[in-house]
């Protein structure tokens, strides 16, 4: 059953530092753009994931093909791709050993989200966070755990 409660969901958002956004876009005009950006705002590290777009920068960070390339830890996946297309990032970030799979709005695929779930990842389905986080008063993530905030180098550069 995926999260949808605001404890969990709240909960979920602030023990998270990782996220990597597969169906992350460098054109401005689409959503994943201006949501990857609020979450590196928040203090989330943002890894953008996009087989159309690899080696390129989004936001001062490195596009990866594939989960498996990132080689750190994944706290969620966040999802935006076509419901049909979110079972593979699914499965993917259960290989890869995420903490949740988190699909956008409008994406809803139970089946991906009950193999998640089998395999013990939190889900969220057919929310955003850059809804959810300010909705649920959650404060800006700070650089605790020994790690300064990351600010990428590149923000500044157009």
């Amino acid at each position: 059953m995926p999260l949808t409660r605001d404890e969990d969901i709240a909960e979920l958002l602030t023990s998270a530092r990782t996220i990597a956004m597969v169906g992350a876009s460098d054109r401005p005009d689409r959503a994943s753009h201006g949501v990857m950006k609020f979450l590196q705002s928040r203090g989330y590290r943002v890894f953008p994931v996009n087989p159309q777009i690899t080696g390129e920068h989004v936001h001062g960070e490195f596009v990866w093909r594939e989960l498996a390339q990132i080689g750190e830890p994944i706290d969620i996946v966040d999802i935006f791709r076509r419901p049909q297309a979110a079972g593979e990032a699914v499965d993917e970030a259960i290989a890869v050993g995420a903490k949740a799979v988190w699909m956008q709005l409008g994406v809803i695929n139970e089946e991906a989200a009950a193999r998640a779930e089998a395999a013990g990842l939190k889900v969220v389905m057919d929310r955003c966070p850059k809804i959810e986080i300010p909705r649920l008063g959650i404060p800006p993530r700070t650089g605790e755990g020994g790690h300064a905030q990351h600010g990428g180098g590149g923000e500044a550069q157009g």
